[in-house]
């Protein structure tokens, strides 16, 4: 019996093929992102120069930062005792500008969401550019309009933080109402109910509990603000501080930021539990 013998033949592997050189639209978007690299590159190197960026220099000026350090040590404890009508003037700017703005802020996102008034164009624009210019100046130069218009004083100070924190907040409150669920606003409407009846019984409920959570974000960053503020006239712990700098009275200048950052970590985690219990 004869056997027949296949003869198999081995084929080599392809070497791996090398990936195709840019040609067309993707050679056009290649070199677009090597522009665009090579640009922001030059930029930073031009801006680096510009602003004097220096590791050297901070390392000269490290010695001169220990002796200014030095010179706070030790805090003049004694004065905290008559820091407290500053510390209570602080919060309570932070306090009454956060719910000032929060106030506002409901009206604005109102008309900022497109699935409430925001589906008329006119309001819609018309509200989204009210809160591009209330973000647009920071904190501190509305501190300085409304110091120039009602004086120096706790007052501008929250005008200040109102307007600021409007900007903020009424995005944030317009974008959670724009993700709510529509199901019960829309079998609402379909009874006939009115505006304030379904913001009361579909819209409000779905948003409480991130809308609390902005603002106590917001209450947070306004007490940092409060300070700053204080410092331009608003008065508080910031008008302290720059006092004792003024002065030269750096023992107390420690301990003014001593009680900054001991007012603020308290606010943190007050703030921090009240978010824990509602999420």
């Amino acid at each position: 019996m004869s056997v027949d013998h296949q003869t198999s033949t081995t084929t080599s592997p392809k070497p791996p093929s090398l990936p195709p050189e840019p040609s067309g639209r993707h050679g056009l978007l290649w070199t677009r992102n090597v522009v665009v690299v090579v640009a922001v590159l030059a930029f930073l190197g031009w801006s680096a120069n510009d602003l004097g960026l220096s590791p050297g220099r901070f390392l000269q000026g490290i010695p001169r930062l220990a002796e200014f350090l030095l010179r706070m040590f030790p805090p003049d404890l004694s004065v905290i005792p008559g820091l407290w009508d500053a510390i209570l003037t602080t919060v309570a700017v932070a306090l009454w500008g956060t719910l000032l703005a929060m106030i506002i802020s409901i009206f604005l996102a109102l008309g900022a969401a497109k699935n409430l008034l925001g589906h008329n164009p006119l309001v819609y624009a018309t509200a989204r550019a009210v809160l591009s210019v209330l973000r647009s100046l920071p904190d501190l130069i509305w501190a300085l309009i409304f110091v120039a218009a009602v004086g120096l004083g706790p007052f501008p100070g929250v005008l200040a933080l109102t307007v600021y924190s409007c900007g903020e907040l009424s995005k944030l409150y317009a974008e959670a109402v724009e993700n709510i669920d529509p199901g019960p606003r829309e079998a609402l409407e379909s009874t006939g109910a009115g505006l304030f009846t379904t913001l009361r019984w579909s819209v409000i409920p779905q948003i409480l509990p991130e809308v609390v959570t902005y603002s106590l974000y917001r209450f947070e960053s306004n007490v940092r603000h409060a300070f700053v503020l204080g410092m331009v006239g608003a008065g508080g712990l910031g008008f302290e501080l720059t006092v004792a700098m003024k002065l030269f009275q750096y023992h107390k200048v420690s301990a003014i930021l001593v009680v900054i950052v001991l007012t603020v970590a308290s606010i943190d985690f007050i703030s921090s539990r009240i978010r824990a219990r509602i999420i």
